[in-house]
């Protein structure tokens, strides 16, 4: 073997391998992350659920009698699933699911347990909500301006690819309870719950 191959294998020893570079500044950032992104989808389960007055006014709060579906499914005014979305505003099943949804995925992610489902389910809620808003459509039924700005990479798909990335990158265990979460025998038998 040459000198050039002798150096050549030992850099391909040396070289870091996918996963090993993660130093803990980076775990520490991407626990933050984590704790923001769950807080987004929390807060907005519970500023629905109370009227804190924020996107919700206490007389419309879920606790109130109000729908945390009607406001946004209703106004849709867009896209191919215009109808489909004023089918279903206020109903009690999407309401159940739409909060159970923000509910889970708040908790999951702050707490950083149940990663795997609850990226999954941020990115189901996130595709519902962008056909939804339909963000491919330059003008609403009416012909005014859609207010897209891009039609593809938008926050929902950013929400849904963070949710993710967290999942991928193991961003539970610090700062969270995931390793505690990943270690329990039936997390361990179901691996789909980690």
């Amino acid at each position: 073997m040459t000198t050039i191959n002798r150096g050549a294998a030992a850099h391909l020893e040396n070289a870091e391998a996918p996963g090993v570079m993660l130093t803990t500044a980076a775990a520490r950032a991407l626990a933050v992350f984590r704790i923001s992104l769950g807080f987004v989808f929390l807060w907005a389960f519970l500023d629905k659920t109370f009227g804190w007055g924020y996107a919700t006014p206490a007389e419309r709060a879920w606790i109130n009698g109000g729908s945390p579906t009607k406001g946004f499914l209703s106004s849709v005014d867009i896209g191919p699933f215009e109808g489909t979305a004023h089918a279903i505003a206020g109903d009690p099943w999407a309401n159940w699911l739409f909060m159970l949804g923000l509910l889970g995925i708040g908790l999951a992610l702050t707490l950083g347990i149940g990663m795997r489902l609850a990226a999954g389910a941020a990115t189901l809620m996130m595709a519902f909500m962008w056909f939804a808003e339909y963000p491919l459509a330059q003008h609403t039924s009416s012909g005014k301006p859609s207010g897209s700005t891009n039609p593809i990479t938008d926050y929902h798909y950013m929400y849904a690819i963070s949710a993710i990335v967290l999942t991928l990158t193991y961003a539970g265990h610090t700062w969270g309870l995931g390793r505690w979460w990943s270690s329990l025998p039936f997390v361990q038998h179901h691996r789909w719950l980690i």
